[in-house]
């Protein structure tokens, strides 16, 4: 078969490691000058007679989770399906931590610690409860700011001070929170709230945009049999999604 000039001809170092490729012109010139011997014709591959120094190969890329132990603070179960998923990939060994006072009433916030525990029991991820149910603490906070803005500002702080806390006692390298995955959450005020008691606490914040998984919360959530609830958590964010209906 003629050759083109297009094709190249395969070359190898001594050891058998593949080199760049040069023309057929080339090669066959190495073979003349007892510089390679001449492997095949077809496709046309010569090996050196000397092995070539290789630069090493580049560094890859250190996922940032390798060797490190991140609290992930979680809402609810669905909320957390990606989120765990996520920082797994990223190598970071993972514990999810449970403390949702703004959650109302006590039925609601123990169906969504279930369902939690649902999840953590499928993915083995062990998970850190707050003792007690501090409802109170957190209708006593939000009194007198009870707009949307102004309340859930208090709520993000409540439930990532209280986090950082425990990731410091725990002795883990970096804190988080599902909250970043629902595109119903102010990702801005979360950021700062979370960077603010990260740095009070001594933990260092880790902002992911889990807001990319969105959908595959829900895919996740269904393919795991989670409950889903349909408003945020505390009384006045279910009396502003049920307003009206009936």
């Amino acid at each position: 078969m003629p050759e083109t000039a297009h094709q190249k001809a395969i070359v190898l170092d001594s050891a058998g490691r593949r080199l760049s490729p040069c023309s057929p012109e080339k090669a066959r010139g190495l073979v003349a000058a007892g510089k390679a011997d001449l492997v095949t014709e077809e496709p046309l591959t010569v090996r050196l007679r000397r092995e070539v120094d290789l630069p090493p190969p580049a560094d890859e890329p250190v996922p940032p989770g390798r060797g490190r132990r991140i609290l992930l603070h979680v809402c609810c179960g669905p909320c957390a399906a990606y989120p765990v998923q996520r920082l797994r990939e990223e190598e970071f060994e993972v514990a999810a931590f449970w403390y949702n006072p703004n959650i109302h009433p006590f039925a609601e916030h123990e169906r969504r610690r279930a369902a939690l525990l649902q999840l953590a029991a499928a993915v083995k991820l062990p998970v850190w409860e707050a003792p007690g149910y501090e409802m109170v603490a957190f209708l006593r906070a939000v009194c007198g700011h009870e707009s949307s803005g102004e309340r859930c500002r208090i709520c993000y702080h409540m439930r990532l001070e209280r986090t950082a806390r425990e990731a410091r006692e725990r002795g883990c390298d970096a804190f988080t929170t599902t909250l970043l995955v629902s595109i119903h959450q102010d990702e801005e005020a979360i950021r700062t709230i979370g960077e603010e008691v990260g740095r009070q606490a001594g933990v260092p914040f880790y902002d992911e945009r889990f807001r990319r998984g969105w959908s595959e919360r829900g895919r996740l959530a269904r393919e795991h049999g989670l409950y889903q609830q349909d408003y945020c958590g505390c009384i006045y964010s279910e009396w502003e999604r049920h307003r009206g209906k009936g």
